[in-house]
């Protein structure tokens, strides 16, 4: 069997995308399990839940008063956006992964990875930020 070694980048970035899933996965379970316990409360109550189900995002937000974009996280003290607060962190993951390897790109002076690894952290962000938003 042949031996294949595995780049220093590789290592780390997988590392970090399976350390931080696994924690990730047991907050999403911690945080649920304080939502249904209702240690966290609930922002909409449970029995108006399978109701707005079926409504569109729109006639939800205009019926919940949901804050869109960023705003939700002041709504972190109920249950369901501790869960979002959760799921957002793991969506920001990549970016720590990329972060973590580029001293290992720079080491290498390999800098075409580098200016990607910096563009794709940058799209991301912006990604993330709500600057650029479709069908508004």
């Amino acid at each position: 069997m042949q031996k294949v070694e595995v780049p220093e980048e590789q290592k780390i970035y997988a590392s970090i995308l399976y350390y931080g899933s696994i924690i990730g996965i047991i907050l999403l379970t911690v945080t649920f399990i304080l939502y249904i316990t209702g240690i966290a409360p609930p922002y909409i109550p449970y029995e108006k839940l399978t109701e707005l189900w079926t409504k569109s995002t729109h006639h939800l937000i205009e019926e919940t008063n949901i804050p869109t974009g960023w705003a939700w996280i002041s709504l972190v003290h109920y249950g369901e956006f501790l869960n979002l607060l959760v799921l957002a962190v793991l969506a920001l993951l990549t970016i720590g992964c990329y972060l973590a390897i580029i001293p290992v790109f720079v080491r290498k002076k390999d800098w075409i990875y580098t200016i990607l690894a910096v563009i794709e952290i940058f799209v991301l962000l912006l990604a993330a930020s709500g600057i650029l938003q479709v069908g508004h």
